[in-house]
């Protein structure tokens, strides 16, 4: 159905992870761990509003992004002009199509802040809503402290389809468990037929094995909230307001300098269809793509091997999340995921024929990689 497509890929969408570097950044320059626990909660906040409502405000309502094929790659980079929190990198690739999956890294080399995640949505129709379970789970990694925080998902639902102007509601809740015992729980709730305001939230931070919560933060994720320690005090210590913190332009290689995996050149046709109305040019182009990638999968199947993913890996078992991952109510259901994805160090190195695993990359060596290669 071209007529509500976004011109978007699925693989960019990662980068709404990272908009806001200089709160991406932040934990890494705060000494006390209580504290950094708390700046993590306070980005993984501030990443919702980009991730979950800011398309529905640039398209007018909330449309299907274009399904990234399998090997697709999406690659930025936040510049720091000032030199203050350093460039911020993104590397995005469909390491899934049947399921689709998308796996992610994030990586501020001056600081030592790296987020590496997957995702996949399953999707169900109930009562005139799309109800979205996310599978998957995120590491955020801060380097000086050797310190780890696992992130789950909050689940979704898109409501206004009735009316002709869909957009985004997160519902029940989502997990910060930290390496060093600190444990963020944040629960979401929506507008009622009542009372209520859209896109509310109420978090807490605590330490693990103790009662007292440390500190509260609520208010609207699309809006603005409020961060207050807790106990008896409820002291007010920082606020933050989503429509006014400036966002960070990511940057991206001009089309003419980019990998044909990349997605923007890979889907430039389509999306241009797609900008300027034309619904048969956007069937025909999309539809081309999609019988290129039935026959790379065809092919692979007769030759009895499968596509090498360029910068992650499949793994059985990630040490951290073994770890902690109990504690951070991410339930791993990896035949929904096609397994286990992590970001792999040696394939990028591999890839830039570089010796530096966190420098920018600028071109892609190999445009047209054979696959399994």
């Amino acid at each position: 159905m071209p007529f509500i497509l976004s011109a978007t890929s699925l693989t960019e969408y990662s980068g709404y992870w990272g908009e806001h570097p200089e709160i991406f950044v932040a934990p890494a320059q705060e000494k006390n761990p209580e504290k950094r626990a708390l700046a993590v909660l306070k980005w993984f906040l501030s990443t919702l509003k980009q991730q979950y409502s800011s398309r529905n405000e640039k398209l007018g309502s909330e449309k299907k992004p274009l399904n990234p094929f399998l090997g697709e790659i999406f690659l930025g980079t936040w510049k720091d002009e000032n030199g203050e929190v350093g460039d911020t990198q993104l590397i995005s690739e469909q390491v899934s199509h049947h399921p689709p999956v998308t796996a992610y890294s994030i990586i501020n080399e001056k600081h030592g802040v790296e987020l590496v995640g997957y995702n996949g949505q399953k999707a169900s129709f109930t009562r005139g809503s799309i109800t979205v379970k996310q599978v998957g789970h995120a590491k955020y990694h801060l380097k000086e402290f050797d310190e780890d925080y696992i992130i789950s998902f909050p689940s979704l639902h898109i409501e206004g389809i009735v009316y002709g102007s869909p957009y985004v509601e997160l519902n029940k809740s989502s997990t910060i468990v930290s390496s060093t015992g600190y444990v963020a729980k944040i629960d979401y709730s929506g507008k009622g037929w009542v009372t209520g305001k859209k896109n509310t939230f109420a978090a807490t931070l605590s330490k693990e094995g103790s009662k007292d919560i440390l500190y509260t933060i609520d208010g609207q994720w699309t809006d603005s909230f409020t961060v207050k320690e807790g106990g008896k005090s409820k002291k007010e210590v920082d606020t933050y307001n989503a429509k006014t913190t400036k966002v960070t332009p990511l940057t991206v290689a001009p089309l003419e300098e980019q990998d044909s995996l990349e997605s923007r050149r890979a889907w430039s046709k389509v999306q241009a269809a797609i900008v300027n109305g034309d619904l048969e040019t956007t069937s025909a182009e999309k539809t081309k793509i999609e019988n290129e990638q039935r026959e790379l999968r065809k092919k692979e199947k007769e030759e009895g091997r499968e596509w090498e993913r360029r910068y992650f890996t499949r793994v059985t078992e990630d040490p951290v999340l073994v770890a902690l991952g109990d504690k951070s109510g991410v339930v791993l259901e990896p035949e929904k995921t096609d397994g286990i994805w992590t970001f792999d160090n040696e394939k990028y190195l591999r890839v830039l024929g570089k010796t530096n695993v966190l420098a920018t990359p600028t071109t892609l060596p190999d445009p047209t990689p054979t696959a399994g290669s």
